[in-house]
């Protein structure tokens, strides 16, 4: 069973050999828009470039996790120029689907089409990774990627995220994963 903090706060920073995890602020909307258009990361995603409110919405739920639930999405950049790579973190989206998420925080990624290939997203995940097994206790983790996503279905195999179940999330094919802590 998960426990939620009596009071949460900001983000905490982790920092990598070559990333800062930190949180959002209104600051980062443009580069964030500017990941969520691009047809390149939106694909196995939403389908679709999002719309300014829904990026708006997006951060503001982002700092709302870590307020509320004491856990969320960081904003990832390079720490040697600032550079905004992504965002990678837990939810607790309350998703319609089948099973239930419910209690289970949900580990996710995205970066900027510029940062793919570099080795960013795994380091980004083993970071977010270890802060979540230091602070969920013995709960599991789960995620969901589209079947066609090698990339992200590449990426989950290898912190120890296995398939629990091939669903679908608002009427496309999904996957659902989940990992002991530790797992990976």
């Amino acid at each position: 069973m998960l426990i939620l903090p009596e009071s949460a706060g900001p983000a905490p920073v982790i920092e990598t050999d070559r990333l800062r995890l930190r949180g959002h602020g209104p600051g980062d909307f443009a580069d964030s828009a500017d990941m969520w258009c691009d047809r390149q990361v939106y694909r196995y995603i939403t389908g679709k470039p999002a719309r300014e409110s829904e990026l708006w919405a997006r951060i503001l739920r982002y700092a709302g996790h870590w307020a509320l639930l004491g856990f969320g999405y960081w904003l990832v950049e390079e720490k040697a120029t600032g550079r905004f790579v992504g965002e990678a973190g837990f939810g607790d989206y309350k998703r319609e689907i089948e099973p239930a998420l419910n209690g289970m925080p949900e580990i996710g990624w995205v970066l900027a089409s510029s940062m793919h290939g570099k080795g960013y997203g795994t380091e980004a995940v083993r970071a977010a990774l270890a802060w979540g097994d230091a602070n969920f206790g013995s709960v599991h983790t789960a995620c969901i990627v589209d079947p066609e996503n090698l990339a992200s279905l590449r990426l989950a195999a290898k912190f120890g995220y296995r398939e629990l179940k091939r669903t679908t999330y608002l009427g496309d094919p999904t996957i659902m994963f989940t990992r002991e802590p530790g797992g990976g």
